[in-house]
């Protein structure tokens, strides 16, 4: 962990939720004030604070049609406040898009409620080697600047007796995508869930994304990716890694 990220962190209580103290009787989250220095800070340096993705208790008190009224009457004043005109065809409906694209499409992955359901399948086959799931396509949102995170995912598992349909896969990584995220964050959501959901520790995932925070604004580096990674089990094994990994560099052009 870098020094800076050391008092961002707070404790977790296992639940997912955090616990903290303020003159001996708060017990609700620990909150830091931070400078203007550390804000920036945090997003230049794409500082994550936690595993959970960061939600309020009442995330989903509010229905999504509720939502997405609110956020398009908030947005039409950040337009507004920015000098753009509304009264304009072309800029009018923004608003409203706006705020269905964030609530039914970009950032759909916050509610559970749209998380894929796993069906798994008795392994007939007896397969026992890995499968690999490469080149599944992502759209996400850095969460500090909320601008797109896009790239490729590459997932694979070994059978512990049970097997799952190869769309399942897809759309477990699109669902933790479609929120505003970090790529170390993501990486591990994807491997944990996979886990969790084949009930193997024998999961390996690789993400190579660019970041628009990166490209359009502060260095504009416009070709630089990150990669990140997560192996669990037998991927910890340095032969079962380098034989995934060779998988990767294959060229499958069809």
């Amino acid at each position: 962990m870098k020094p800076k990220e050391t008092l961002l962190n707070t404790q977790h209580n296992g639940n997912g939720h955090h616990n903290g103290h303020h003159n001996g009787h708060h017990h609700g989250p620990a909150y830091v004030e931070l400078s203007d220095v550390t804000i920036d800070e945090i997003g230049e340096n794409h500082v994550s604070t936690s595993y959970d993705t960061p939600l309020r208790a009442d995330a989903f008190d509010v229905s999504d049609a509720d939502k997405i009224a609110q956020i398009e009457q908030h947005f039409r004043s950040i337009m507004e406040i920015m000098g753009l005109d509304l009264t304009d065809d072309s800029l009018k409906g923004t608003p409203k898009r706006v705020a269905k694209m964030y609530v039914q499409e970009i950032f759909s992955g916050l509610n559970p409620a749209n998380k894929p359901s796993v069906t798994l399948f008795e392994n007939k086959y007896k397969y026992n080697q890995m499968l690999v799931e490469k080149d599944i396509s992502f759209h996400s949102n850095c969460e500090h600047h909320f601008v797109p995170i896009f790239g490729k995912a590459h997932v694979a598992y070994i059978s512990s007796g049970q097997v799952i349909g190869l769309s399942k896969l897809n759309r477990l990584v699109q669902y933790f995508a479609k929120r505003p995220q970090v790529q170390e964050r993501l990486t591990m959501q994807i491997g944990k869930e996979l886990q969790k959901a084949l009930n193997t520790e024998d999961v390996a995932v690789v993400l190579d994304a660019k970041h628009m925070c990166v490209a359009s604004r502060g260095v504009n580096d416009v070709t630089s990716s990150t990669i990140t990674a997560f192996y669990g089990g037998k991927f910890k094994e340095e032969k079962t890694k380098s034989e995934f990994l060779k998988y990767l560099e294959l060229k499958t052009e069809f």
